[in-house]
């Protein structure tokens, strides 16, 4: 968060206290509550860009996506993942979580092999926690994963944070690393979703050229669909005649 955006944030405080002493209680009440309101939205909803900014789409004019997958490597799912993508002619980016490449870093040498994309994910996925973790967790998430991710990987460009969530320090400290954060435009829904067709369907009725994909591999699917909607996904976006791409940074937004 920049200082210009906490100075504002101050400014209504102390505005409001301003408006209550001049018995302008419902203006004094507002100006009160706005900062807080407006930093819930930006530290919990995954798009919002007054915190930390990020990608969210990328420029074409081709039916292309990029398909992002996160929270591997998984020992049962990459490898079938894998298998899938070189079916289809796809490429993806595997937002990574560090201590699970760190455990099979076999699968983070195949997954860029076989020509995909690695993004950084933290190094535990702490989901719940990561907005108001400390500064020293904070980074000491970056690095540990930076740590295990690098020598298996290309320099790392792409960060993701667990669900999304981010922390009111993340754009100074990925700024530091070199990193960038990276959100989505198209969310599969296959966390949550009971049959890999709803995740289907649910891609289909959204996809766009240019938009960013989110899916998952591990346990953090439902069993039942668990790789199965990454295939229809695949299947069906080729019957659509798009195809899976990794763009150039420069065409991201």
């Amino acid at each position: 968060m920049s200082r210009g955006t906490l100075f504002l944030l101050l400014a209504c405080k102390t505005g409001s206290l301003a408006l209550a002493l001049l018995g302008y209680w419902p203006a004094a009440l507002g100006f009160f509550f706005f900062p807080d309101f407006w930093m819930a939205y930006n530290l919990f909803v995954p798009t919002a860009q007054g915190i930390c900014p990020s990608l969210t789409r990328f420029e074409t004019a081709l039916p292309e996506v990029w398909l992002t997958i996160d929270d591997g490597p998984d020992p049962e799912d990459t490898p079938r993942i894998l298998d899938l993508l070189d079916r289809h002619r796809a490429r993806a980016t595997f937002f990574l979580i560090g201590e699970r490449a760190a455990r099979t870093p076999e699968l983070v040498r195949e997954i860029v092999r076989r020509g995909h994309g690695v993004g950084h994910h933290t190094h535990t996925h702490p989901a719940g926690t990561l907005w108001c973790a400390s500064r020293a967790r904070l980074e000491a998430e970056l690095d540990s994963a930076s740590a295990a991710l690098a020598p298996l990987a290309p320099p790392l460009r792409w960060f993701r944070a667990p669900v999304g969530i981010k922390h009111f320090r993340l754009a100074r400290a990925l700024a530091r690393r070199g990193l960038v954060c990276v959100d989505w435009s198209l969310r599969s829904g296959d966390w949550i979703s009971r049959a890999p067709e709803t995740v289907r369907d649910n891609v289909l009725r959204k996809v766009r050229p240019g938009k960013i994909v989110l899916m998952h591999e591990g346990p953090s699917v439902p069993a039942l669909l668990r790789v199965r909607a990454i295939e229809l996904v695949l299947e069906a976006l080729a019957d659509r005649g798009y195809r899976c791409v990794i763009p150039p940074p420069e065409k991201l937004r």
